[in-house]
């Protein structure tokens, strides 16, 4: 009786430790798993972001704007991305002297806290979103060397509602919020400040 009772009592610790090992070797596979999920999800977003900065610069190369069209597209996207830099450089005293072009903000951004920290305050306080700025540049960059630089008096004599033309000319739903936000902060910016001084630091 003594013998089946140890014998049992044996029996027992081998299933307690089997089935502490398979408890074990469960969590580590739950965590791999939990770990390639996340991984996936990642990969997915940054794959689906691709995707959707790939879609517009196809749009964008595709879209068909009259001369005037882009002159004041730009005219405005110009605007509004020497806004944006302005206020990053006049919330930065201590580092303008660094960040002497947009293009050097946008690239700094990502290894320096305090600059990322005051540029995503900027765009919170201007009302954009990074996809505005990327959808902005990309313009910029396609038609830079095609475009003139129309002032506000100059713009006026071809559209008298911006808003209107770019709802009913720009097909790509990205670059057209874009570019009606670039409108709003401009006029908004204009309305505080002298025309004049955002013409020079345009021609700039």
């Amino acid at each position: 009786m003594l013998i089946l009772i140890m014998t049992l009592v044996l029996i027992f610790h081998r299933v307690e430790n089997r089935l502490q090992n398979v408890e074990t070797q469960f969590k580590e596979l739950n965590s791999a798993m939990e770990k390639l999920t996340q991984k996936l999800q990642f990969q997915d977003k940054t794959l689906e972001k691709q995707v959707g900065e790939d879609e517009m610069w196809i749009s964008l190369l595709e879209d068909r704007f009259t001369s005037v069209e882009i002159n004041l597209f730009y005219s405005y996207v110009s605007e509004m991305l020497c806004c944006l830099h302005s206020c990053v450089r006049a919330k930065l005293p201590d580092l303008a002297g660094g960040l002497p072009t947009l293009a050097s903000v946008m690239r700094r951004k990502g290894k320096n806290q305090k600059i990322r920290l005051v540029w995503e305050a900027v765009l919170e306080m201007l009302g954009l979103q990074e996809g505005d700025v990327l959808a902005l540049c990309t313009f910029f960059i396609i038609h830079c060397s095609e475009a003139q630089y129309y002032p506000a008096n100059q713009r006026q004599k071809y559209t008298s509602d911006i808003s209107m033309m770019i709802t009913k000319v720009v097909k790509n739903q990205i670059l057209q919020k874009s570019l009606l936000c670039a409108v709003q902060v401009v006029e908004t910016q204009r309305a505080q400040t002298d025309p004049k001084k955002i013409v020079t630091l345009v021609q700039k």
